[in-house]
């Protein structure tokens, strides 16, 4: 199965990880790969608004105030479990620190801007809950328990049940401050895998210690697209890789054989997404094909101040090319689990630039910690779950300052996320997908406001604070979610799927032992074990994956914070 050269489809960080392996550890030239992408963003991004109005899911829904900044989302680094995306940052040149690698860059920054998070949890009538009081009642700590001690080889026990089903007759879970900080930390919901919270459980485990103020967190020096996918973009363009742009791949050309299972791919089939052209590539027998089968940024589209992001219902491209490849083959997994079920996968976000720091003061003075990736999740004090049930209204990131590069110094940028967006606002009347960029604004200040320990409130400078907005984008996913989504073991597919002599699986839609999805880690490990497949090299040969969940010493710590 050695191949001599490589087509991928998807220019996400899967994929480029995938590269660099083969350059660095197979020895290829980077002309022997090329990307097939739309773009080359992956779920890692950030921009100007004026760069990312042009990005092919908004092209049918354009935006008229494109001042400021974006990111679609971000997601939270840890050391200590992203070996293989820290080896990967370790091979190539950071994109803003001369003379250091990207790992030593995020590693330098993050020892002078350590995480502890002061006010994880906030809450009407309370202001900062102490979350560090889990919250758990003896059969909270059973069921936990048994997902903790649940062996690998028995985790088929938990195909097609959801979180809520397995805590069905424990009601009392979804109440605790810890699920709270779960839930946020991680973006699970009710309906999310169950066999994906056991994971979590697993890999996650010393989180219990320290889950209320984010120590375990590290964090990039600026966004993840600039501290990540940009200087894996550069690094491959300086070998001589080509990336080949606003493709999207909509079918395949397989080999005909007598045994349906075996796969070879011979062609792909794809369309110019801004001049409508379709067009074949040939697929020879030394080519490998690394396709990243699902992306949790797929249709998602972007609103602005004065405008809601409208729901793009596209399937999504990556999930539409791995639902053709099922048409063909009975062992691929099935994509409907992750992108038919919107109401388990969707949510909104909102990037809010202002152009003084008024608001990033008032925020500071309310959660009484500086600005630095802290994570600040505000508590509903009315029940609004369907179990009639108080639960996390709204999160906010408030990053250390600049986030972009181009930011200037009187400018702030703070992320923000609502996990159930159909919810209605508590001081805006409407869904959260149904707010512009402005209500989302005034909601936030609203709960701002709940919080507020004076003396004086945040809504005294409300005027001010919305006349300080630059511009506030916000951004609706379908699919943010979708890798929790409930499923079975076999709905993903093997990163080789069994039979396949030319095609691997790479990214978070694909099963790998052990490995937790919403992880870079995941993506990258899952690029390096198809780049090893093609290019021979053993196995035995991956970054040593630690397992956390085997050490007795993390167990008994975690057991501790468990029972307190």
């Amino acid at each position: 199965m050695v191949k001599t050269k490589a087509i991928m489809i998807g220019a996400g960080l899967a994929n480029m990880a995938s590269a660099v392996y083969l350059i660095q550890e197979a020895h290829w030239s980077g002309n022997q790969i090329t990307f097939y992408s739309i773009d080359d963003h992956g779920s890692n991004d950030g921009d100007e608004v004026t760069h990312a109005k042009d990005d092919y899911w908004n092209k049918n829904h354009p935006i008229e105030n494109q001042k400021g900044y974006v990111a679609r989302g971000g997601r939270m680094l840890n050391y200590r479990t992203y070996v293989d995306l820290m080896d990967l940052l370790g091979r190539i040149p950071s994109g803003t620190e001369t003379g250091m690698t990207a790992a030593a860059d995020t590693r330098e920054f993050d020892a002078r801007h350590r995480t502890f998070d002061k006010a994880r949890l906030l809450q009407g009538g309370k202001g900062i809950v102490n979350g560090g009081k889990l919250g758990l009642n003896n059969k909270d700590r059973s069921l936990l328990t048994k997902l903790i001690l649940m062996p690998d080889d028995q985790e088929e026990r938990l195909d097609n049940v959801t979180i809520a089903d397995y805590f069905k007759d424990d009601p009392h879970m979804f109440q605790t401050n810890f699920w709270y900080m779960w839930e946020t930390t991680f973006a699970f919901r009710l309906q999310s895998s169950a066999q994906e919270l056991r994971r979590y459980m697993h890999q996650m485990i010393y989180e219990f210690t320290q889950i209320e103020h984010l120590v375990g967190v590290n964090r990039t020096r600026y966004n993840q697209y600039e501290s990540i996918m940009k200087p894996l973009i550069d690094y491959l363009k300086d070998q001589g890789c080509t990336f080949v742009l606003n493709r999207r791949v909509t079918d395949w050309h397989f080999k005909k054989t007598p045994l349906q299972d075996e796969i070879t791919v011979t062609g792909l089939v794809m369309t110019h997404t801004e001049t409508g052209e379709e067009e074949t590539v040939d697929v020879d027998e030394q080519t490998a094909v690394m396709f990243t089968n699902g992306s949790i940024t797929d249709s998602a589209t972007m609103g602005d101040f004065n405008t809601p992001a409208a729901e793009n219902m596209d399937y999504g491209a990556a999930s539409s090319l791995w639902k053709k490849a099922t048409e063909h083959f009975y062992n691929l997994g099935n994509p409907d689990k992750f992108f038919a079920d919107r109401n388990a996968s969707e949510w909104s976000s909102f990037t809010l630039t202002t152009k003084n720091h008024l608001l990033l003061n008032e925020i500071t003075r309310i959660t009484t910690q500086v600005p630095g990736n802290a994570l600040n999740s505000f508590i509903s004090t009315e029940p609004i779950t369907d179990l009639g049930q108080k639960d996390v209204n709204m999160s906010i990131v408030v990053h250390h300052q600049p986030h972009f590069t181009t930011q200037k110094p009187n400018e702030s940028v703070i992320w923000g996320y609502f996990l159930y967006p159909r919810r209605h606002g508590e001081f805006v009347d409407k869904p959260y997908v149904k707010m512009n960029g402005k209500e989302m604004a005034e909601e936030l200040i609203g709960q701002l406001s709940k919080v507020d320990p004076g003396p004086g409130n945040i809504m005294e400078k409300k005027a001010d604070i919305m006349d300080s907005i630059i511009n506030c984008i916000p951004v609706y996913m379908p699919y943010a979610s979708a890798l929790f989504n409930n499923r079975a073991k076999t709905d993903r597919p093997k990163v080789i799927p069994n039979h396949s002599t030319n095609l691997a699986f790479t990214g978070e839609f694909a099963d790998q032992p052990y490995q937790m999805v919403y992880t870079e880690q995941s993506a990258v490990r899952s690029g390096e074990i198809a780049a090893y497949h093609f290019a021979g090299i053993p196995m035995s040969k991956l970054v040593h994956t630690p397992r956390y969940d085997k050490d007795i010493k993390t167990l008994a710590k975690a057991t501790k914070k468990l029972f307190s």
